[in-house]
């Protein structure tokens, strides 16, 4: 049988909406740069489509030709990227990482308040289950359904990889005196 203090409750519980945060980060990050990639491949498209039409327009067969399939692939391509909509997706994720932050935050003063013994036991664990019960409530709530937001939830709940959270995951958004281990040079 294994003993976990109260305190390494409390950071295990830290790590889980810090890897939530760094998950719905990235995948706002993610689906941004993809969202800005497919709105330059779609207006460098259209814009050989339009020029090839202009010259069409003084050519033979085979220009019409050309013309008349890249404004259907144009077409085509602006079809796929509204029905992709994942600005909703954006937003969602957006959202639930500034949710996790002010959560990440308020563990962040319970860690310094039991740090500095300011906080009784029953204080401690009642201050605890308010903050679990609000990072379900973002899962639950506000995150988009997606498979980003599978992956977060996966690692929230077991750690990156399933292998639980290092002291190093945990202490890179500690200050100083509240980590475990020391800052690496």
């Amino acid at each position: 049988m294994f003993q976990i203090t109260q305190v390494d409750h409390v950071r295990l519980s830290f790590g889980s909406a810090v890897a939530a945060y760094e998950g719905h980060t990235e995948a706002a990050a993610t689906l941004t740069r993809k969202s800005a990639h497919a709105r330059i491949a779609l207006l460098m498209l259209t814009a050989v489509s339009a020029t090839i039409g202009a010259i069409a327009v003084q050519g033979g067969y085979a220009l019409h030709l050309v013309s008349a399939i890249l404004a259907v692939a144009s077409f085509a391509a602006c079809a796929v990227y509204i029905g992709w909509n994942n600005q909703p997706l954006i937003y969602g994720h957006r959202a639930s990482a500034a949710r996790m932050w002010v959560i990440c935050e308020k563990y962040r003063g319970l860690l310094a308040d039991m740090h500095e013994d300011l906080i009784d036991l029953p204080t401690l664990q009642r201050e605890r289950h308010a903050l679990l019960n609000q990072s379900a409530a973002v899962l639950q709530e506000t995150a988009p359904d997606d498979r980003y937001t599978y992956e977060i939830a996966k690692n929230a709940l077991s750690g990156p990889g399933g292998a639980g959270y290092p002291d190093s995951l945990i202490d890179r958004y500690l200050p100083p005196q509240l980590r475990k281990q020391a800052p690496a040079a």
